[in-house]
Order: structure tokens, then sequence, then C-alpha cells
């Protein structure tokens, strides 16, 4: 907490996106996350912070990881919890999404949890509703609470990243991951080197404040920290033969073991679902320099202090 002024105080009424939040912000929700961390260590690992809070987390896009972290998060604070599901819902019969959040909102809400496949939706809803709006991924623009539980898991092997090398491999111009962790990293300080093939690179990326590779080699034997991303063909329909096959890619991209024999000191990180033999070899993923089963249980934590950082609390 020493990069955080003694009398600073979080005044963030929503999270759309980590462009929003200062270094202090960042570092102090995951400060705040470290708490959250211990109680879920418990035997009983529930606290009664949001008893008197209603959530809906309002999903058009599908989710699982997400959805059920924040759903658990939500449950282990005592929170109300409404699911709401665009597959079953009035959306079918014509109803707008302006519509659907007033209609919401008049049920007396406090907080939205928003996941849609067009960009800037949480940000249209903070103009329809008086509660706080979190971003859960909003099209290929940002996934703030992803980032924020990728810098937390960073943080458990170098707690200070300053000056640390973060290298972010794969599919980059369809994650709204690595836009939130480019963001993020950068304001604390981190180095960020993106790597993938020249037609997974977004015009003027560096422009964030990384630097490109088209080389995993020189990109693995730099890094102490090497995130890869999964292959979005979802998001590839109108831009198809981006790439010749996923066998290629795996051969020119892909991690695998004989990557953690020749370069021994860096850390494995992905944001899942992880399509194996593709960015990652199977072994690699399930091996001891991998740390991805830890980000998914760091991201309950992470979503409890967002969650609870919002709802008004200060210091847990």
């Amino acid at each position: 907490m020493s990069s955080i002024p003694e009398d600073y105080q979080f005044n963030q009424k929503h999270l759309l996106g980590l462009a929003d939040y200062s270094k202090e912000d960042i570092l102090y929700v995951l400060e705040q996350a470290k708490t959250f961390r211990e109680i879920l260590d418990r035997p009983v690992p529930k606290i009664p912070t949001l008893r008197d809070k209603t959530i809906v987390n309002l999903f058009y896009e599908n989710s699982t990881r997400t959805r059920l972290s924040f759903e658990l998060a939500q449950k282990r604070m005592g929170a109300d919890v409404v699911n709401f599901s665009a597959s079953t819902s009035s959306t079918k019969k014509g109803e707008s999404l302006k519509d659907t959040i007033r209609n919401i909102s008049s049920m007396k809400i406090d907080m939205v949890v928003c996941r849609h496949e067009s960009p800037g939706v949480p940000n249209f809803l903070t103009q329809c509703v008086d509660a706080s709006i979190l971003n859960a991924g909003d099209g290929a623009h940002e996934h703030p609470t992803q980032a924020l539980l990728d810098m937390f898991t960073m943080q458990q092997i170098h707690p200070d990243l300053t000056g640390k090398k973060i290298a972010i491999i794969g599919d980059i111009s369809h994650s709204r991951v690595v836009r939130s962790n480019i963001m993020g990293l950068v304001k604390i300080g981190a180095e960020v080197v993106i790597c993938g093939p020249k037609t997974f690179m977004p015009k003027f990326i560096e422009q964030m404040g990384c630097t490109i590779s088209y080389n995993l080699e020189e990109t693995l034997a730099w890094c102490d920290i090497a995130m890869a991303l999964r292959i979005q063909l979802e998001r590839q329909d109108h831009t198809p033969g981006l790439f010749p096959s996923l066998r290629e890619y795996h051969d020119l991209f892909g991690i695998r073991m004989e990557h953690l024999e020749k370069y021994p000191d860096f850390k494995i990180m992905h944001p899942g679902p992880i399509n194996r033999g593709v960015e990652l070899e199977s072994d690699v993923a399930d091996s001891d320099r991998a740390v991805i089963l830890d980000q998914v249980t760091n991201g309950v934590a992470v979503r409890m202090a967002v969650l609870y950082l919002l709802s008004g609390g200060n210091r847990v």
C-alpha cells in the first residue's frame, strides 16, 4: 500500500473498464482482495457485508467462469442475487435493452453485473439506471475484473509488479482481456509485450504502452510471466482466414513442454477457456509452472472486493 497516499479514498461508483481507474484505484482493489482471499480459506467462507443488497447478473452472452465466479462472490457476501439470461427473457419477444434494464431497475436493485456482446453496453446502462454497473465483458472492448484477478495472481508470484516483464500471447485483436490487462499493468508499472501473428495485431496497439513481438522464442526468453490467450473463432466471422490452421498456429505460437525446459523461469497463465493443443500443450496447462486454477480461485476474491467497494465499503 506504500504507493497509495494515506488520504486516498476510493470514489468509483462503477467498474466499466480499467481505462477509468487510476493506478491507486487498481492497487487499492488488489490490496482489498487479499482480505477476501483469506476469507475464502476459512471453514465457513462467508461474510454478511452485502446482506441488504440486491444484485442482478445481466448476461446477454454465454459465460461459465465469470458468471459462476460473480454469483459465488455475491452469495459468499450474503447478497440477494437475481440471474437474468437473455435466452429465456422477453428480449426474445423484441424487448429492448433499455426497457429490460428499466424494468429490472424498478424492482429496486443496487448493482448490475453486465456481460454483452456489444462494446459500450455497460456504459449505456449507467445512463438508464442509478445502480452501480460492473462490466463482466463487453464485446472485444474490456473485461476489467478478469484483468484485476490476473494482476492479483501475478502479485502472488511477484508482490511488486513494477518493472516485471509480462508477455500476452495469442489472439490480441479479438480479446477484451488483453486490453484491460495492458491498461492495468502499464498503470502499475509493469512492462508488457504482446506476441502473436501479424494478422492478430490491432492497429496502433503500441499507443497503449506495450511492445509487439512476432517471435515466441524471444518472448518466452524475455518474460517473467506468459499469459496465453484463446483464439476467439466466434469473433472472427467477418474476417476469416487470419491464420492457415490451428496446427500451424500451435507450431508457431503454442507454448510446449520444450519451452518450459528451455526457459525455466517464467510462469504460465490463461484467462480460460483453454484450447488444449492450440495455445497451450495439454501437459503445459497441467504443469506446476501454470497458475491457471489459482486465477479461478482469485477471481472470486477479487470480485468480492470489487462488489464490496462499489457498494460503499471502504476498508475490510
